[in-house]
């Protein structure tokens, strides 16, 4: 780092024994980009290295999608307004019109695209088409109620993020807050994770919970839960956007 004129400002690495993989994540600052690069190139071919290089703070490109729930897209869009996550929110797309002034509120282009499930192909060639011509770098699933392709997430790998209520795999399929109060669960949870092919069973890169009691309402849980979602949703795209998530064969390293 010296040899190219940067001074590290972090540095975090975590050896994974079962694994047997290395992982580290590095900051720094007056560095030139080019002669890292060059170096970086060398070293990576030397030690069999995937890595990548990236401008701290740079705002990545990313694309929202809802159904009808709007707590996690208030919340999203209202961070970035404050500068609190390093994203550029580059549209909202949802197969209904209901959150359109949501996106209106925040000065974001609303795309409205539809689906049945007869228009499903028709309807996910026209959002390739819109993260292709916006350039989209991440997706973000904030409570977006329709299932995508295996094709889809295939070609997306490691770049779409969703939100799940509960822990996964408790509670999933229609009603989550109802299964879990007629279980008479104590405590609740989100998790946000990376979404594969395999229905909410992609890495996992945050959870969060919440006590509850037998005095709770499913209209509690449904509150406590919102908080929940919008926690973790947040978090695990700051550290995605800060290139904090690192994939390890199903899992996550997060340097947080």
């Amino acid at each position: 780092m010296a040899a190219t004129g940067g001074n590290i400002t972090e540095s975090q690495q975590f050896g994974d024994p079962s694994t047997g993989r290395f992982f580290m994540r590095v900051q720094a600052e007056s560095v030139n980009g080019e002669e890292l690069r060059q170096a970086l190139t060398q070293v990576a071919s030397d030690f069999a290295m995937t890595w990548e290089l990236d401008v701290v703070g740079r705002r990545m490109r990313t694309l929202i999608m809802v159904s009808k729930a709007s707590h996690c897209l208030h919340d999203l869009l209202y961070r970035r307004s404050q500068e609190r996550l390093p994203i550029e929110v580059v549209g909202v797309v949802s197969n209904h019109r209901d959150l359109s002034d949501v996106a209106e509120f925040y000065g974001v282009d609303f795309h409205h695209i539809p689906v049945t499930p007869d228009t499903k192909p028709e309807a996910e060639a026209q959002l390739k088409t819109l993260i292709a011509d916006h350039e989209v770098e991440l997706v973000v699933l904030a409570r977006y109620m329709q299932i995508l392709s295996d094709s889809f997430c295939q070609a997306m790998s490691g770049r779409i993020i969703n939100i799940h209520h509960s822990f996964l795999p408790s509670f999933k399929g229609a009603r989550p807050y109802a299964q879990a109060h007629d279980r008479g669960v104590k405590l609740i949870g989100a998790t946000a994770h990376y979404v594969t092919s395999v229905l909410d069973e992609g890495p996992i890169i945050e959870q969060d919970v919440e006590r509850c009691t037998h005095a709770d309402t499913i209209e509690d849980l449904v509150a406590l839960g919102e908080d929940l979602e919008r926690r973790a949703l947040a978090r695990a795209v700051r550290w995605h956007a800060e290139h904090r998530i690192l994939p390890n064969e199903g899992r996550t390293v997060i340097f947080r």
